[in-house]
């Protein structure tokens, strides 16, 4: 099972970019757990060094469990909304954010959040963060899309999401490394064939010049 902790930079109740993190937990396949991440109003404001108490060790807590990150965030002012970029530097002070793979959803159309976009992207590259680029989409929504309940009914996300998650746990599979073969893991009991001029061979029997077995090629 993948864990993936959905992360919202607003604050604002109905916030279109939550609406769409909230779908991809109602949404996501069988095989990924999603949390929706609901106290960023919760966090005190960042002190460098300060040791973390509350919502902040709760924050750090859910990071390390999760399996990768998934970022939503409207633009403030040009870049990104303070109250995430104080979460992130609690993340950046703990070292939470450290060879965590991570992705954005975008649901606004192109223009109206690169600098959002472009300044997330560079404080996860800053905090170690492994951006997983195959699992970031953009797809552009409307308010109106959201239902009573806070998901978005528009089924183009719905479809999109199963996409955008399938290939998050796909990235997640090929960056992880693949297990070494037993042989390889015990040739070192092999021992040491030596020729006739008294130099070594190889571990599997064959002189130095002369060329590995095929199945080794």
């Amino acid at each position: 099972m993948t864990r993936v902790l959905l992360i919202s930079g607003s604050t604002l109740t109905g916030s279109l970019h939550t609406a769409a993190l909230r779908t991809a937990a109602r949404f996501a396949p069988q095989e990924i757990t999603a949390a929706l991440y609901e106290d960023l109003r919760e966090l005190p404001a960042f002190v460098p060094g300060e040791t973390p108490q509350g919502a902040v060790a709760e924050l750090r807590a859910m990071v390390d469990a999760a399996d990768a990150l998934l970022f939503s965030t409207p633009e403030y002012a040009g870049s990104l909304p303070g109250s995430l970029k104080n979460l992130l530097d609690w993340l950046i002070d703990g070292g939470e954010l450290g060879g965590k793979p991570a992705a954005w959803l975008s649901v606004v159309r192109p223009g109206v959040d690169e600098g959002a976009r472009t300044g997330l992207e560079a404080v996860l590259e800053h905090g170690g963060a492994r951006l997983l680029r195959p699992a970031c989409i953009r797809l552009p929504l409307e308010m109106a899309s959201i239902d009573g309940a806070g998901i978005i009914t528009d089924g183009r996300l719905h479809v999109a999401l199963q996409d955008m998650l399938e290939a998050l746990v796909r990235a997640l599979a090929e960056a992880r490394p693949r297990p070494q073969p037993s042989w390889q893991a015990h040739s070192s009991v092999y021992p040491v064939v030596r020729r006739p001029d008294g130099s070594g061979g190889s571990p599997f029997g064959h002189a130095s010049g002369q060329s590995a077995p095929k199945w080794l090629s």
